[in-house]
């Protein structure tokens, strides 16, 4: 039987940085000029989809690889800080005794994954780690490492916490896992079909064992 992959996406899976992001953003939001998010425009964020929060921000599609390697750096800086998902960790390692390869596939940079795993005592976990540099591009990503790593989409399976992990799954065809602890919330992750919707990590080693 084919090995199967689970690729996890970093920010608010894997590590818990998704209140320093929006500090980073809010910092940002002058020099790139969009609106700072108060904590009741989180909520609201938090029920929008990737491309609804863009055009909710007013921010020129433009700037956007220019702010995201602002960020990067801005992350950089904090990455001593940054922790683990409670939880993340013993799933990962149950994940790997039970024979499954690893995968990162990120829009932070490869640099502070590395760094964050290093720090953490999660870099023997991971087989591979790819790095992206747009907000939507994750399909074209996830086929590079397909092809790359001659992998069939069907022993594929992506983990994420965003709304654009489930469109850039879907388009590559593969199976995806929203998972509701990172940044969008269980409503609107749901409103975007999954093929799974879970609520800690304890739960994947199950799931995936059932796909």
């Amino acid at each position: 039987m084919t090995q199967k992959v689970i690729i996890f996406d970093f920010d608010g899976t894997i590590a818990d940085t998704v209140d320093a992001l929006v500090s980073i953003a809010n910092r940002l939001a002058v020099e790139f000029d969009y609106v700072q998010i108060t904590p009741q425009e989180l909520a609201l964020l938090r029920n929008l989809t990737s491309r609804e929060i863009i055009k909710y921000s007013g921010i020129s599609l433009f700037k956007i690889p220019f702010l995201l390697k602002k960020v990067k750096g801005e992350l950089k800086n904090k990455i001593q800080e940054f922790k683990p998902i409670p939880g993340i960790q013993e799933a990962l390692i149950d994940l790997q005794n039970h024979g499954y390869k690893l995968g990162i596939i990120t829009s932070n940079s490869k640099e502070n994954v590395t760094a964050f795993l290093n720090n953490n005592e999660l870099d023997n976990l991971f087989d591979f780690i790819y790095s992206g540099v747009t907000i939507f591009g994750k399909t074209t990503i996830i086929n590079n490492v397909l092809r790359q790593k001659q992998l069939k989409p069907q022993a594929v399976i992506y983990v994420g916490d965003e709304t654009r992990d489930i469109e850039a799954s879907k388009k590559a065809n593969i199976k995806v896992i929203a998972v509701t602890w990172g940044f969008n919330s269980q409503k609107v992750l749901a409103q975007q079909n999954p093929d799974f919707l879970i609520h800690q990590p304890n739960e994947l080693l199950e799931v995936i064992k059932n796909c």
